[in-house]
């Protein structure tokens, strides 16, 4: 009998690779950090090792946003950036607008909310800019590794973080090794900067053994479904901006959608980026993101746009929405911290995170190179001298434009959560137009999020408590699609014969509990399939799988665990 990788584990020693700064993730957070680090060892005429892994097979593979991009942070980060003709970066937003939808009609708000409005933002890909900011870190000196999955937290004796363990390839189903198997490679650092997006597997595990949520609320979530088109020439208005509320959403369910027209994009000059967003604290057991989804582009205003059109990509990802109130109280650790959409710094009136992501980056960098220095020791580098003290960081987030910005949209949100969707647009005019001015900055209280300590995960209705759901969803093949064709235009692909890194820790209960007493809602909820109810038993794709994260937040009874795959499995954007 072949013996299975676990029992053959010390016959193979790990690579070791020791840096000063690690950075896990090569998203914009991650990404600034790398290049702020190297800048900032070049102003001081030193040398700094720093790497970047990277899950996705290549830099921007798994990235996916909006995009419009708010230049603030990149501004300070490259000055220069606007001549590089590299940059991807080049269609400025020329229009806003605010829409209401009914089912057959549309209606345009006389004001866009000062929050959604984006003079001197930019319509981009944020794929390809992440992919642009990944060329200029190695241009400086940065070590970036995609491919390399990040799957496990390495320990100093202290118990602080060393560092990170990136997973075994070719480990089958069965959990023998294949003839393609290598081992996993611990990557240690003196500093180690977790940035790894929305639903961070790694930061979760850190914030939790640290304890560094604190008084903070639980996270809330939504989940941003989006399309890249190519339309015909003469329906295209590059910089045009819109956003739309109301159908096909229930009046208690958060979300809307957006429609940039990009600029020319890979040799393409008439693409268009559109999404949909919801709020994952939906009641609902019964409703289907993904449905509503394909129903909003049926909607006169938008298939006339798409119908003579192709859609070239498809894909989805989860949002932080929690905010101000869920920001955790400490966001570094000893011998790091966590960055961007990982610590929940999004925006969410002004659906963008790009921006502040980037910021906590760059703060995190200069945080880091400061505590190596005060530290130095001779052992930068290797995980023998003492971890770095990044204490100063989350002050640095909270008290600058960061958290300027959160403290400010911190009501809006939840208001909606409380009030439904008309109480919750008056709530946001007020406290836009009358609150905050009469206080002089933010609202002077806050509104916590209607969803409590349990998360997103305890806002269903049982199943004979929900709505009777008659309605379904027909696609017309030619602006909407069932799911598994949107699948095949997101590119991803996984390993098929290796274990799954989808865990469900008790699958009677997902039975007991999920099927029978909330109607299977992850069959619904994913956006790729993954979970399929079959005569009340439970079915895993998991190569299928869009590394959304839907899974390990809305599961109610938390018994879905999301772990890494193979290094450069999952989707493979290009144009997100």
């Amino acid at each position: 009998m072949a013996a299975t990788a676990d029992e053959e584990e010390e016959s193979l020693e790990r690579d070791v690779l020791p840096y000063d700064v690690l950075i896990v993730g090569a998203g914009p957070a991650g990404l600034a950090a790398a290049i702020r680090t190297k800048q900032i060892a070049k102003e001081r005429d030193v040398e700094l090792s720093v790497c970047v892994v990277e899950k996705g097979s290549e830099v921007g593979s798994h990235i996916l946003s909006g995009n419009v991009l708010e230049p603030r942070a990149l501004d300070e980060l490259i000055p220069e950036w606007r001549d590089d003709a590299s940059c991807p970066i080049n269609q400025k937003v020329t229009k806003d607008r605010f829409v209401y939808l009914t089912s057959g009609t549309h209606w345009t708000f006389p004001l866009t909310p000062p929050q959604m409005r984006n003079h001197g933002n930019y319509v981009t890909s944020l794929s390809q800019v992440t992919r642009w900011l990944g060329e200029h870190a190695e241009s400086l000196g940065v070590d970036v590794l995609p491919g390399f999955a990040a799957s496990e937290v390495l320990y100093r004796r202290d118990g602080s973080v060393a560092g990170i363990a990136t997973g075994d390839v070719g480990i089958a189903k069965d959990g023998t090794r294949k003839a393609n198997f290598s081992r996993g490679v611990d990557v240690t650092a003196r500093a180690t900067l977790f940035a790894e997006g929305c639903r961070g597997s790694l930061s979760e595990l850190v914030m939790e053994k640290f304890a560094m949520r604190g008084v903070a609320q639980a996270q809330t979530y939504a989940l941003g479904f989006k399309e890249v088109w190519s339309v015909p020439k003469e329906k295209h208005n590059p910089g045009y901006c819109e956003h739309t509320v109301g159908y096909p959403l229930p009046s208690d369910v958060y979300g809307g959608s957006f429609l940039y027209h990009m600029g020319p994009t890979e040799g393409n000059d008439t693409l268009v980026a559109l999404g949909f967003v919801v709020g994952l604290d939906y009641r609902d057991p019964n409703f289907n993101p993904y449905d509503a989804f394909q129903k909003w582009k049926m909607h006169p205003r938008f298939k006339s746009l798409l119908e003579d059109g192709t859609c070239l990509q498809y894909g989805a990802r989860t949002l932080n929405e929690g905010g101000w109130q869920s920001l955790p109280e400490d966001l570094h650790f000893p011998g790091g911290a966590i960055l961007g959409c990982s610590a929940g710094l999004l925006n969410v009136p002004k659906i963008k995170g790009t921006h502040t992501a980037m910021k906590s980056g760059m703060l995190a960098a200069e945080v880091a190179v400061s505590a190596l220095f005060d530290a130095a020791d001779g052992t930068a580098g290797t995980d023998e001298g003492p971890p770095a003290n990044l204490s100063s960081y989350s002050k640095a987030v909270r008290n600058g434009w960061i958290g300027t910005e959160l403290a400010a949209a911190a009501n809006v949100r939840p208001a909606f959560g409380y009030l439904g969707f008309w109480g919750g647009l008056i709530h946001a005019v007020l406290d836009t137009y009358i609150i905050q001015p009469l206080n002089g900055g933010p609202s002077p209280f806050t509104i916590p999020h209607h969803t409590g300590k349990g998360g997103d995960r305890t806002s269903l209705k049982l199943a004979a408590d929900a709505p009777t759901t008659t309605s379904t969803t027909t696609y017309d093949n030619v602006v909407s699609f069932d799911i598994l064709t949107s699948l095949n235009r997101s590119g991803t692909n996984h390993e098929h014969n290796q274990p799954s890194h989808l865990k469900v820790n008790n699958m009677g209960a997902m039975e007991e509990v999920n099927y029978k007493l909330y109607n299977g809602p992850e069959g619904r909820y994913c956006p790729a399939r993954v979970y399929e109810w079959v005569d009340g038993k439970l079915t895993i794709n998991a190569q299928n799988c869009l590394h959304c994260k839907a899974c390990a937040i809305k599961d109610v009874g938390s018994n879905i665990k999301w772990t890494t795959p193979e290094g450069g499995g999952g989707p493979s954007y290009t144009l997100m």
